[in-house]
């Protein structure tokens, strides 16, 4: 049994695609996630001519990621989970980017899911980070994290609430018997950048609600220490 305040182990390859050097495969336990970035030298309509950049993301989980088998989505058409996730994505690694500095660039970062096991969006956050800090590189070489257009990194997790037992990083069992449930997203220097929190038929309190956001600062700073790690 993993401790409660323990995340699963994580494994990072950088560089996972030979027609992209900006690519992870990003593991976190059993889920599995190809993220990848790439550069445009173009932006929206909307900016153009305004001096600044875009960051977008999408988000699909694979046919067999999931058993059974999820139906793929096609023609442009995504459910309503989908839609939420890669705008919470996009949200994220745009919340440590200075689209000016990035000039009229747009960088699309792609979450593929390949294998499912619980945390597929707080994994997507933090390995698509690495794909867009190689794409920023990309973008305006030279740059670092803190001088450039990235102003910090991002990572996230979850965390929940089992009976009385606050637990870290929620894999598909432990979600499912969460009575409550929490996705986390922080800077690297530890500001929030979104929480998104509920109970299952459940309500929880003040000191329930420091613990869990406690307990995902901790795993934020490891997931922080292996991003630099990976980018180095």
């Amino acid at each position: 049994m993993r401790p409660h305040d323990q995340l699963r182990e994580v494994s990072i390859e950088v560089g996972y695609l030979a027609s992209n050097p900006a690519s992870v495969l990003y593991k976190s336990g059993s889920t599995i996630v190809l993220c990848t970035a790439s550069l445009e030298t173009n932006v929206p309509p909307w900016l153009v001519g305004k001096g600044k950049g875009w960051v977008t993301a999408e988000y699909n989980m694979l046919p067999g990621s999931t058993s059974p088998r999820k139906k793929r989505e096609r023609g442009g058409k995504v459910d309503g989970r989908t839609t939420e996730i890669q705008r919470l994505i996009g949200r994220s690694l745009r919340s440590v980017v200075d689209l000016e500095a990035l000039g009229e660039n747009s960088i699309v970062v792609d979450c593929d899911v390949l294998q499912a096991d619980g945390g597929t969006r707080t994994a997507s956050i933090t390995g698509g980070f690495i794909a867009l800090a190689i794409a920023t590189q990309q973008a305006v070489p030279g740059s670092t994290i803190g001088n450039g257009p990235l102003k910090d990194s991002v990572a996230a997790t979850s965390v929940g609430l089992i009976g009385e037992e606050c637990k870290l990083d929620l894999d598909y069992e432990l979600d499912f018997a969460a009575d409550v449930d929490m996705n986390v997203v922080m800077t690297g220097s530890g500001r929030f950048v979104e929480i998104q929190g509920t109970g299952e038929e459940a309500t929880f309190d003040d000191q329930q609600l420091a613990e869990l956001l406690r307990l995902a600062k901790i795993g934020i700073a490891e997931l922080t220490a292996q991003q630099i790690a990976a980018l180095k």
